[in-house]
């Protein structure tokens, strides 16, 4: 109630968004940079290379710089095309039902058109000029998920803001949704798998191992296109991944039983 008596819609659906975004992006990314200049959690670490400061630290201006100079005005002039399409603010709150089904729709919708963007990235020309610069980072941490050129920025990030775009939700629901997803890639680019992270517990989730190995093989042969969900590549892409689907939901099934399995020092940790 506060923020809607205090703030317009436009200045809750683009100066908000954008500090919510911020303080979520920076104070979910930052750790895995602690974690690698402190050692802390080393041997859940993927890669055993680590970054310079000097390299973190230039990820971190410049994604200061684009958040500034392309986010912001991104919110700025989509703001009429989601206030035509249905975006509200006001009181009540949609139902849950209508919240949580809205943003299982934009995870998929968003996983299928980034699946093509991304793969599409991968061409030679546009790897070269474009998506080159997101994979300077061979050894990624958090925050390397939104280190990116320019033109990659508004050409993936049209595939997060697709569905709401076609929806107009509730700006609660947009929220939810925008935390959901920058904690998914931050989370996919921290270059850790703990016992906990989500693709121990959800068969079909990639998660930070599934998108690692995209960043530490060759652009042509990486495969791993899919931002958050791995069946896509299963059906399109690497074998790698085929294989990956198949042992990820034998092993939930096994761990689900209580069977260690073989071959492995902890239940489920792929």
């Amino acid at each position: 109630m506060y923020l809607i008596t205090k703030f317009s819609e436009f200045q809750l659906a683009t100066l908000c968004t954008f500090l919510i975004h911020e303080s979520v992006f920076f104070l979910s990314g930052i750790p895995s940079i602690y974690f690698e200049r402190s050692g802390l959690f080393s041997k859940y670490k993927i890669q055993k290379k680590n970054n310079t400061p000097v390299a973190q630290e230039k990820c971190i201006l410049r994604l200061i710089l684009y958040h500034v100079c392309v986010n912001l005005p991104v919110m700025i002039v989509s703001y009429p095309t989601f206030r035509y399409m249905g975006l509200k603010s006001s009181l009540p709150l949609p139902p849950w039902r209508v919240v949580l089904s809205q943003i299982l729709f934009y995870f998929i919708l968003e996983d299928f058109v980034f699946y093509w963007g991304h793969r599409l990235l991968h061409t030679k020309w546009l790897y070269k000029h474009v998506h080159s610069v997101h994979h300077e980072y061979a050894t990624p941490f958090g925050l390397t998920s939104e280190y990116a050129h320019p033109v990659e920025i508004l050409f993936l990030g049209f595939a997060t803001i697709i569905g709401p775009a076609f929806t107009g939700p509730h700006l609660f629901t947009l929220w939810l949704w925008m935390v959901l997803r920058v904690l998914e890639t931050v989370e996919a680019h921290s270059g850790y798998h703990f016992p906990w992270s989500p693709s121990n517990f959800l068969p079909l989730y990639g998660g930070a191992e599934f998108h690692d190995y995209h960043h530490r093989v060759l652009y042509t042969k990486s495969g791993n296109y899919s931002s958050t969900f791995i069946y896509m590549d299963w059906k399109y892409s690497s074998k790698y991944n085929e294989r990956k689907l198949m042992f990820l939901i034998v092993a939930y099934a096994l761990c689900r039983c209580h069977i260690t399995c073989v071959g492995h020092s902890k239940c489920c940790h792929i």
